[in-house]
């Protein structure tokens, strides 16, 4: 199997998943930019191996298959290194909730996927516009987030803004989970 150029872009995006992780954990002046940079990197390339293999007919299924993979363990362990680092306030329970909203909202409908290709209906769940709406509602919420993590007095405007984001990026996700669904439902009650 010869990889090309937008396989490349999503391999060295999952490679970047725990160097985010190494430098939001380590304690360097700077290591909250720093993560969210990379974070930042990882969505950049996202966006790129997609325009890539598009644009230049460089599809493949391998390609197809690890760049879901790639952007659900980078949004996924993001989430829950956000959880984990806030205590248990109230902040931290709306965050918890919303990062299992996510996640859940991820498996479900990533088996849906697999189910529904399972029975050559793949295309009836393919990727509309409030999944990608709801991606890039994620990735902005999750940079401002990064960010801020340490929830600075003089950044705290701004964290709470990541927080809404992310809230409204639950939102979507439920909304477009449920549009996954219903577009699958006539195969579901098909019996």
């Amino acid at each position: 199997m010869r990889i090309n150029l937008p396989t490349w872009l999503t391999l060295f995006r999952v490679a970047l998943l725990p160097v985010m992780v190494l430098v939001f954990y380590l304690p360097f002046r700077g290591h909250n930019v720093t993560a969210a940079i990379v974070f930042t990197l990882a969505g950049v390339t996202d966006w790129l191996d997609g325009y890539l293999a598009r644009r230049l007919n460089m599809t493949s299924k391998f390609g197809a298959f690890l760049d879901p993979v790639a952007d659900k363990l980078m949004v996924a362990v993001t989430l829950f290194m956000l959880v984990a680092s806030h205590k248990g306030d109230w902040s931290g329970i709306v965050m918890a909730i919303t990062a299992a909203i996510i996640v859940g909202r991820e498996i479900s409908v990533s088996a849906l996927r697999e189910w529904m290709a399972e029975i050559g209906m793949r295309a009836t769940v393919k990727v509309a516009f409030i999944g990608k709406l709801k991606t890039a509602m994620q990735v902005v919420a999750l940079i401002v987030l990064i960010l801020q993590h340490e929830k600075e007095a003089e950044a705290l405007r701004l964290y709470h803004i990541g927080e809404g984001l992310l809230v409204l990026a639950g939102v979507l996700t439920i909304w477009s989970g449920l549009h996954y669904l219903r577009a699958a439902w006539p195969a579901l009650q098909d019996e």
